[in-house]
């Protein structure tokens, strides 16, 4: 791993200061931190953002449409399905707010059995959905809470490079939880910097190879 990379510098800091790391990956950190001071800035830069979260806010009254919010999730759920909007424009939301906790960072993994990359999937009001892990050659995928789609629609997952089209990784599995098969270039995909994102399609997926339909989960990409 390029430990001078800048952007990599970047996400390994952002991850150590919200406390993202496995125990194993801090100390490889704290060790790097000893001998590169510029480093050590980085890391105090990224804490002095997270305590600025801390400050007090101001109390304001609860808009009508947050209790309607909560009622719905108390209720039964039924997946809600937003007004189609341009797939990058979602994703240009998504990055936006993930962007404020973590990096988008890749690099080279530890062994063929343990996780390589993770990522949390989120909805348009940043509510956690998904969890997913990815292994050398498949992605197991964890519901956190994820309604189930239409009986004539399925959901399709995305990897989003970052100067490039949006490429299929599969069908999410049936309830939300499974593994999805990685071809070779999809393996290769996920050692470079993507985000990823879930769109509602048809029913076995996307007809042009593209997404067609409105975008329900996005969320970047860790190294672990």
């Amino acid at each position: 791993m390029n430990y001078q990379n800048p952007t990599l510098r970047r996400a390994l800091a952002a991850d150590y200061a919200i406390g993202l790391m496995p125990a194993s990956a801090r100390r490889r950190f704290e060790k790097l931190m000893l001998d590169d001071r510029a480093l050590r800035l980085e890391l105090a830069q990224w804490q002095d953002t997270l305590a600025s979260l801390h400050e007090p806010i101001a109390d304001q009254p609860v808009p009508e449409h947050v209790w309607q919010a909560v009622v719905a999730r108390i209720e039964p759920q039924q997946l809600h399905v937003p007004a189609k909007r341009p797939f990058w424009n979602w994703l240009r939301v998504g990055a936006l707010a993930a962007s404020i906790a973590v990096a988008v960072t890749l690099g080279v993994v530890y062994n063929q059995d343990s996780a390589r990359y993770s990522a949390t999937l989120v909805t348009a009001s940043n509510q956690p959905s998904i969890k997913i892990q990815a292994y050398a050659q498949y992605l197991q995928v964890e519901p956190v809470d994820l309604p189930a789609a239409p009986a004539d629609s399925s959901m399709e997952l995305w990897a989003i490079p970052a100067n490039g089209k949006p490429v299929s990784l599969g069908l999410m599995p049936e309830g939300g939880k499974g593994r999805i098969s990685l071809n070779e270039s999809q393996q290769k995909l996920l050692g470079e910097p993507i985000a990823l994102a879930v769109s509602l399609e048809p029913r076995g997926g996307s007809p042009t190879g593209q997404p067609t339909g409105p975008v329900l989960l996005h969320g970047n990409v860790v190294v672990l």
